[in-house]
């Protein structure tokens, strides 16, 4: 204070603020007559010009705050429109193919009527309701027909046109209840469809592609013409996707054709890990948690209505079970793997053990016979280890370490020399048995464990996972090592922890359940097509009980054909036929 009474400032105020420090030099004037008056201070230019200066300062703060939001709005509104318009160009595109291919399926479909004069009786099928005009529904015939006769066909197309009437109904009501997954898989077949065809574009005019990909294609297609190569490409994926869609529809339920009943269902170790059927679909085999393989003949199961059916053959193994295969080639040979680690062959007619191989140090989960070499099994087990035996040898020619416990493994049907397996890291390995340093193929999309894989076709395979989901790879068009992405993820079974079974034929896929419930789904839709819950019988009452602990531990289907046998944790065993 006493610097200040000196007029001495400090030198950054005369530095930093040289107003402010004249304004105080005036305040403390060493005369004080010549000190300013109130008013003259309220006056002065230093009081008021910063006031002035702070309302603009404010006033252009405000301008250009809202001139900020007024470009935000701007943005937002052309953001918006331009999204809007992409999307109107999007469903402009989507509404243009659509009319395009209802266009190209109106001419197949009347070029199909047309073919063999099929289109006047087309037109007069049963899916309409017969006329009750006498005149004109004789007038189409000139044979004189029994008034018996008559009644009866009146009887029959009744009938028929009942049926067809109800079956249309049943199929319209699952297409609208599954419309918007229907209409998911329609543009990506789409997609896929026309995505390897928009890559040919680029080939040369004299090196055109197969159908696979791999080859030229006959020369004679260089002399079709253009417009019906492009019709052959338009109506290709049309027929893959009604094929697929057809598939999908025909069947309305899992029926029950035989309930297995066997003599030692008091036993509490009754779980079936493994279902098998011969080459021939006349026998299948179970393997389970109670160490032994039974093996029932399918044809006395369903013909002969008993209260318990026994086994032809039953062999007894030292430990448990995991999975039994049958030799598509050597028909009375099974071979097995147990939870001791010892993958075992067995002679079904001599009843006993043909081979032991016992290289694996941990348990061992799956075992396959290749179909191309019936010589050749692979195993997988959790000591990370896949191994591939000879059957005439006795000792493994090879084995694929990997860093995770195996869980399943897979020979292709049509190769001895590819073979899949999956992992509990939660991926899948393709390897060419001829270079096996390296995985071919290494497929990556699951959350959780690999328990299944089966192949679809000889480049097309199914993956079953703890993480509630199967999923569908193609390995034909892959152009990189690693797949991450599935051409198909199927939902709606529930499968968190255990190994609930997985089996494919003709397009067909089926699982188990943790819900007790075995699923059946096509390859060409991600959700299940038909279901079948298990129900538990009270042995007391003989009442059937909602039993929610028990889950489908295993599922084969019958040598391609509508026909499957599934058994769950209590050991009961099912054989259902698709209708």
């Amino acid at each position: 204070m006493s610097s200040l009474r000196h007029r001495v400032f400090p030198p950054q105020l005369l530095l930093k603020w040289p107003k402010e420090a004249l304004f105080c030099l005036w305040l403390l004037h060493p005369e004080p007559a010549s000190r300013p008056k109130m008013d003259e201070v309220l006056q002065s230019e230093f009081l008021n010009e910063p006031r002035d200066n702070l309302v603009e300062r404010e006033a252009a703060i405000e301008l250009k705050e809202k001139i900020e939001e007024q470009e935000l709005l701007l943005e937002f509104l052309l953001m918006l429109q331009q999204r809007k318009q992409d999307s109107a160009d999007n469903l402009r595109r989507t509404v243009s193919f659509l009319s395009s291919d209802l266009q190209e399926v109106t001419k197949l479909q009347a070029s199909i009527r047309g073919k063999g004069g099929l289109s006047s009786n087309l037109q007069d099928s049963p899916s309409r309701l017969p006329s009750t005009n006498d005149d004109s529904s004789s007038s189409g015939s000139r044979k004189r027909i029994r008034p018996s006769s008559s009644l009866h066909n009146e009887h029959q197309t009744s009938d028929t046109t009942i049926g067809g009437t109800e079956n249309s109904i049943s199929r319209s009501s699952r297409l609208m209840k599954n419309f918007k997954k229907l209409e998911s898989a329609y543009f990506m077949n789409r997609r896929r469809a026309f995505k390897p065809i928009a890559a040919a574009k680029t080939l040369p005019r004299n090196a055109p592609m197969s159908s696979d990909g791999k080859g030229s294609i006959s020369s004679a297609n260089n002399f079709l013409p253009r417009e019906r190569l492009a019709e052959g490409r338009q109506s290709g994926w049309i027929s893959s996707f009604l094929e697929g869609l057809s598939k999908y529809m025909s069947f309305k339920r899992l029926n029950v054709k035989a309930d297995l009943k066997q003599g030692d269902l008091l036993n509490s170790s009754n779980l079936v890990c493994s279902l098998g059927f011969d080459r021939d679909g006349e026998y299948f085999a179970t393997g389970g948690v109670n160490k032994k393989i039974k093996v029932f003949e399918y044809n006395s199961i369903l013909n002969e209505n008993r209260d318990i059916h026994y086994p032809v053959v039953e062999m007894s193994s030292r430990s448990k079970l995991s999975s039994i295969c049958w030799n598509n080639y050597i028909k009375s040979q099974i071979a097995s793997s147990n939870f001791e680690g010892v993958v075992q062959i067995w002679d079904v007619t001599r009843n006993q053990v043909h081979m032991e191989l016992k290289e694996h140090e941990r348990r061992v989960w799956s075992v396959d016979f290749s179909s191309a070499n019936p010589t050749l099994l692979a195993s997988g087990s959790d000591d990370g280890s896949v191994k591939l035996w000879n059957t005439n040898q006795g000792v493994s020619v090879g084995t694929i370490k990997t860093k995770a416990n195996v869980c399943c493994v897979q020979f292709p049907s049509n190769s001895g020399n590819m073979l899949a397996f999956g992992s509990a890291d939660h991926r899948i390995y393709y390897y060419d048995l001829r270079n096996p340093s390296m995985p071919l193929f290494t497929l990556v999309g699951h959350n959780k464990t690999v328990s299944y894989v089966k192949f679809v076709d000889s480049s097309t395979l199914v993956s079953s996972s703890t993480d509630n989901t199967l999923k569908l790879w193609d390995l034909s068009e892959s152009t990189s090592q690693v797949i991450d992405c599935p051409i198909q993820t199927f939902t709606g079974h529930m499968n968190l922890k255990n190994f609930v079974g997985l089996s494919v034929s003709d397009g067909y896929i089926a699982t188990g359940s943790e819900t007790n419930e075995v699923y059946v789904y096509h390859k060409a839709f991600p959700m299940p097509a038909l279901s079948y819950k298990f129900n538990t019988t009270d042995p007391i009452s003989g009442d059937e009980v909602d039993d929610s602990e028990q889950f489908i531990s295993s599922v084969c289907w019958r040598s391609q054909s509508s026909t499957l046998v599934a058994a769950n944790s209590l050991g009961n065993i099912k054989l259902l036929e698709m209708v």
